[in-house]
């Protein structure tokens, strides 16, 4: 399947060319346009359970299936967030967590889970309980709030993330959360609060944007009482 990032950075597209016989599957609403020999159809891909699990990591019950059914065709998606669009190689000897909303699409092959967090990583990681857990071997294109920047770890090499940040990280890599300062009252004053240390060997994505941060700086603009 070829595929083609249009307009990287704040309003990207994934364009997409499909071949008679293709599939693709994307979260739902994603599609902008596409051609009339494709269809379109909603897709619970892995039963009620595997639905509820996306439910609480913060995706939607339901995907998208776009397939090539009536010969080649093209299809443009977009994420509902203001950001990035960035594809990813999955060859199945890992598997890739990220942050919940972020995954916009991806190809045959791709399984779209939750992982259960532990409590003291639920609890303060923001991200709540369960994340989205996304396997198998194909691309999977994820999206995010800013642009994505890919933060680089050399074997035993640590850092340290605003969690608000994090974009996608793989599941070997170390990670775990700490307050940002020495002190709790420093962390809430310092406006981190919580953050999470990463060593490597490996790669983490991060998004220029924290959604929460946006969040609060238009909160001020809209008018009280």
């Amino acid at each position: 399947m070829r595929h083609e990032i249009l307009y990287r950075g704040a309003f990207p597209l994934l364009k997409v060319q499909l071949e008679r016989g293709e599939t693709i599957k994307a979260e739902s609403g994603a599609m902008v346009s596409m051609s009339p020999t494709l269809e379109l159809k909603g897709t619970l891909d892995g039963g009620i359970m595997r639905g509820l699990g996306r439910m609480l990591s913060g995706e939607k019950f339901f995907f998208q299936e776009l397939s090539a059914t009536r010969g080649p065709g093209e299809a443009l998606l977009a994420s509902a967030a203001i950001g990035d669009i960035e594809s990813i190689e999955l060859d199945g000897s890992y598997k890739l967590f990220v942050q919940k909303d972020g995954f916009l699409a991806g190809t045959p092959g791709i399984e779209v889970n939750t992982k259960m967090q532990n409590l003291a990583k639920g609890f303060l990681s923001g991200e709540g309980f369960f994340i989205v857990e996304i396997s198998g071997k194909g691309t999977v294109f994820l999206s995010s709030y800013g642009t994505i920047h890919a933060v680089q770890l050399a074997a035993g090499e640590e850092v340290i993330i605003d969690n608000g940040h994090l974009v996608a990280w793989p599941d070997y890599m170390d990670y775990h959360i700490e307050k940002a300062s020495s002190g709790w009252l420093s962390s809430i004053t310092s406006g981190e609060g919580v953050v999470c240390r990463f060593r490597g060997e490996g790669v983490v994505l991060i998004q220029t944007r924290n959604p929460k941060s946006f969040g609060g700086w238009i909160n001020q603009f809209i008018p009280k009482g």
